[in-house]
């Protein structure tokens, strides 16, 4: 007789179902795992064999067969251990054969019979709940699968014996409660940083639309500061951006004790980080940081020193919203719809700018030119907002704190976007709440400007020689500052001010 239990194999954050088949039967004495399984699979044999014998089992001298169906899906992980020993207890006569009907299995198992916590359980239990079926997962991971419906039926053990006991009837698992990350502190408010008017002002800019930004200036200018005081400023998350946010830890393995956090991603990889480190990739195909800002800010301090094609391997992304990972036995794809902020230096030196200085090395504008050089120019033009940030004088530095924080500037945030959320569910676009993410079909009916601002970007789109996509992003931070002014129509004075912002980037692109 051929025992089945559900369990899952993960394809980016989509969970596929597989068959798990376990077969006793007589003949040589062999423990087989057929079905396409990578290490970590194979050597479920020995954390099974072990596991139940901790839990006062033993294997028959008997020929015993899993396959993990459909055989030709790659399987990989350890998260197999749990359906492949309930399928074995079940043949054997252990628990019940029908106990794990219209079950979802998965987990690790430990040598003595616990059950160890695993990634990918919060979209297992999505996809058992798209099934109809109920969760069996380790307890340190029945928090974050309660996310996923209140519906749905969790069994959270400890250990195999305690598994066995429940479908015995002689104890009863009770449903995990939903787990979120308490609050570790206040964010770090504006109010910190003295001075830097006109940068405050477009990171509230870049807030409101999720605007791409970059910041160029001298070391110590407070780029860093900047960057980092933007999640303070950023909305709440709204649930189907946390439950997106939440799968992608998952699947990456992230979530700590199954609780999820409320706040919006910051990561702020090293320079030296790999493409595979960036994009995804790697043996796995595991999620990026670019995967892992989705739905919040991916920030590139030191941009130039990146490897340019790191960099420019964040171009299809901040584009398409998502990363696919094609490899020869993978084809994955990751939602990537991040914030790019991303600061610099205006030379290796990073005094070039400063009046007075020059350069030891070279003359000045070739030390600027050579240095920005090195990021390519469709990555420049996909930025929206490129400012300068001048050093902070000793004035000041000595002036009390401004009375402004993040919490009035993330109120003006708030009602900007709640004008945009409003905008493109009235046009029906499934996932679009931002100006940045505005599909260009669509910009010449939202983001249209008056008479006077249509005559100015065509002046100046010709003038500066603007790509059209660059006319597009104007277009969408011209948007974006309507409707911080509260104006239903993007007017002249709106056109001007973003084409500010895109004569920084065109002149950084000349230089390069």
């Amino acid at each position: 007789m051929v025992m089945r239990v559900s369990t899952v194999a993960f394809e980016g954050i989509e969970a596929r179902m597989v068959d798990v088949q376990v077969q006793i039967s007589p003949g040589n004495v062999v423990f087989m795992i057929v079905g396409l399984p990578d290490k970590a699979v194979a050597e479920s044999r020995e954390r099974v064999r072990s596991a139940l014998i901790a839990s006062g089992l033993a294997l028959p001298a008997k020929r015993i067969t899993v396959n993990l169906a459909p055989a030709d899906l790659p399987k990989e992980g350890s998260h197999y251990d749990l359906p492949i020993a309930l399928g074995v207890m079940a043949a054997i006569g252990a628990i019940p054969a029908d106990a794990l009907n219209g079950f979802t299995v998965l987990g690790e198992l430990a040598l003595d019979g616990s059950i160890t916590p695993v990634a990918g359980v919060l979209p297992a239990a999505m996809a058992a709940n798209e099934r109809q079926h109920g969760l069996i997962c380790p307890e340190a991971c029945g928090q974050e699968a309660a996310w996923a419906s209140s519906d749905i039926e969790i069994l959270a053990p400890r250990s195999l014996i305690q598994l066995a006991n429940h479908f015995k009837g002689t104890q009863v698992l009770k449903r995990p409660e939903l787990g979120i990350v308490p609050a570790s502190g206040s964010l770090p408010d504006l109010r910190d940083i003295k001075g830097q008017e006109s940068a405050k002002r477009t990171l509230e800019i870049a807030a409101a639309g999720s605007h791409n930004l970059l910041m160029n200036g001298p070391p110590g200018a407070g780029k860093s500061m900047l960057a980092q005081r933007l999640p303070s400023i950023l909305p709440p998350l709204m649930p189907r951006e946390l439950l997106e946010i939440s799968m992608i830890q998952s699947v990456a393995g992230l979530l700590a004790d199954g609780a999820l956090s409320n706040r919006r991603p910051f990561r702020a990889p090293h320079h030296s980080a790999s493409m595979a480190a960036l994009v995804g990739g790697g043996l796995n195909a595991r999620p990026g940081e670019a995967s892992l800002a989705h739905n919040g800010v991916l920030f590139l301090d030191e941009l130039p020193e990146f490897q340019p094609q790191v960099l420019d391997s964040l171009r299809q992304p901040l584009e398409a919203g998502e990363i696919l990972i094609a490899r020869a036995n993978h084809r994955v794809t990751y939602p990537a719809r991040f914030q790019l902020v991303a600061a610099m230096n205006p030379c290796r030196c990073g005094q070039a700018t400063e009046p007075g200085y020059v350069c030891r090395r070279q003359p000045s504008e070739r030390c600027i030119a050579q240095y920005q050089a090195r990021l390519s120019g469709p990555l420049i033009d996909r930025i929206d907002l490129v400012i300068d940030v001048p050093a902070v004088t000793a004035a000041d530095m000595i002036l009390p704190p401004p009375l402004e924080g993040s919490a009035d500037v993330a109120t003006r945030v708030a009602r900007a976007r709640q004008v945009q959320e409003k905008r493109y569910a009235a046009l029906k676009l499934e996932g679009i709440t931002t100006n940045a993410a505005c599909p260009p079909a669509l910009l010449e009916e939202v983001a249209k400007p008056d008479s006077d601002g249509l005559s100015l970007i065509r002046d100046a789109a010709n003038a500066m020689r603007l790509s059209a996509r660059a006319f597009h992003r104007v277009l969408k931070v011209g948007r974006t500052l309507a409707d911080l002014d509260g104006e239903e129509r993007v007017r002249r004075i709106h056109v001007a001010e973003a084409l500010s912002y895109r004569s920084q980037a065109d002149r950084r692109s000349a230089a390069a």
